[in-house]
């Protein structure tokens, strides 16, 4: 029998506490790597905590027991965040998390299922996550099996048709073991999202397509655990929590700003920032 994991965590300052951490760790290996990104996995840090340690079930000794939860990151340049929860989770050694981009390391420049054993599918192309997650949540369906299934977007992301494609279908087919959650930070690469390619009215649109739409501060953990339960709740139709985010949030000299999209902290960046955090 599988030793799995549950953790049920409700404490919100537990919970805010562990976000901390996370930050730090992402930071770390990005200062030392000098390559990934920084804002889209700090804005997400936190709805990415709740997931797996107040709501996923899971075994870090046994990464492919049937009876887990998945998590896809879509987004997957947000490897850092997923990297850092699987270090605190357990999956690896935490010092692992010093070989992000390395030659040979698990924990590859997007995140690779056949590197890193718990990383259900590898991602990175963006609009390709909730496509997979419809698949797996229909698979666990028709093994009768009570597990659920999440999956982080970008908002940059859902500018990808085939994004569309798979709420059509997610709502079609009535995938109620789906969560997906929208980190909107309204900043990508190339700008803000809605000169780039505008996608509001964002809740509507989802509702439109079928969904079971809930809208949050992607910052408040209290909010966060609440839209979770909900989602957990909701049958008939899939869930989307559009977690209203900043990027690079916990650091102010990253938060909003487009240039930490993809860039990296400097060392003395880092100690201002894990101080900054520390104090938060």
């Amino acid at each position: 029998m599988s030793a799995t994991v549950k953790s049920g965590i409700r404490d919100v300052r537990e919970l805010e506490e562990i976000a901390k951490t996370i930050r730090i760790n992402i930071l770390h290996m990005l200062t030392i790597s000098g390559s990934g990104h920084t804002g889209g996995s700090l804005s997400a840090a936190d709805v990415a905590t709740a997931i797996y340690f107040s709501k996923m079930k899971f075994d870090p000794q046994n990464p492919s027991w049937k009876d887990r939860d998945r998590f896809i990151m879509s987004k997957g340049h947000a490897a850092p965040l997923i990297y850092a929860i699987m270090a605190e989770a357990g999956y690896f050694p935490k010092e692992t998390i010093d070989t992000l981009r390395k030659i040979e390391s698990p924990l590859q420049g997007h995140p690779c299922c056949r590197k890193l054993p718990g990383i259900e599918v590898s991602t990175g192309s963006l609009g390709q996550g909730l496509s997979v997650a419809n698949g797996m949540a229909l698979g666990l369906r028709l093994d009768k099996n009570p597990a659920r299934v999440y999956c982080i977007m970008g908002d940059g992301e859902i500018q990808e048709g085939q994004i569309w494609e798979a709420a059509m279908t997610a709502a079609h087919y009535k995938i109620d073991n789906l969560c997906a959650v929208v980190d909107s930070n309204e900043l990508q690469i190339d700008g803000p999202v809605e000169k780039v390619m505008g996608i509001q009215p964002v809740h509507d649109k989802w509702e439109a397509f079928g969904w079971h739409a809930i809208s949050i501060d992607g910052h408040d953990m209290a909010e966060i655990l609440r839209a979770l339960d909900e989602a957990e709740g909701i049958k008939g139709r899939p869930t989307v929590i559009i977690a209203n985010t900043t990027k690079g949030k916990g650091v102010s000299f990253f938060e909003d700003k487009v240039e930490y999209h993809g860039t990296t902290p400097s060392r003395e960046q880092f100690d201002r920032a894990v101080k900054e955090i520390n104090n938060g």
